[in-house]
């Protein structure tokens, strides 16, 4: 039996797509679109129309993503937000951006009041995040609010 060139096309594509997502992880799409694809590879051996293939593994493709949602886990909480508690490791100048200990790591972090300055080695309540930097408050301040 001679196999045609889209059933390799379909098998290998799908083959790429699921080692992919191992190296590259995208929340299993990679995953799926490859289980699809290898589908509509064993599909084309009886179906030779292309298009036909085409059409057949968009809709496989997005059926299974729909489907593997259920498997990815929800997005929680963010870190910053459960836990507050960090320390200045450098000063925070007004305007500026110091180094803060947090949860064992360093953070770039900035003061939430612009006008405020934070002394080095002094504990901190983590208020925002804005991308990698820290939004804190001193304690004294939240004390007195």
């Amino acid at each position: 039996m001679v196999v045609s060139l889209t059933v390799w096309f379909w098998l290998i594509t799908g083959i790429v797509l699921c080692i992919m997502e191992v190296t590259l992880p995208t929340a299993f799409v990679e995953f799926v679109m490859g289980l699809s694809a290898i589908a509509v590879g064993l599909i084309a051996l009886v179906l030779p129309n292309f298009g036909l293939q085409i059409a057949i593994w968009m809709v496989l493709s997005l059926l299974l993503t729909f489907i593997s949602r259920r498997f990815v886990p929800k997005a929680g909480r963010s870190l910053v937000e459960s836990a507050t508690d960090a320390k200045t490791l450098t000063e925070i100048a007004p305007g500026k951006a110091g180094r803060v200990l947090y949860e064992g790591c360093s953070w770039q972090a900035r003061c939430h009041d612009e006008d405020e300055a934070i002394a080095a080695d002094e504990p901190v309540l983590v208020v925002s995040r804005k991308g990698n930097t820290l939004v804190v408050m001193s304690e004294h301040e939240m004390r007195q609010l």
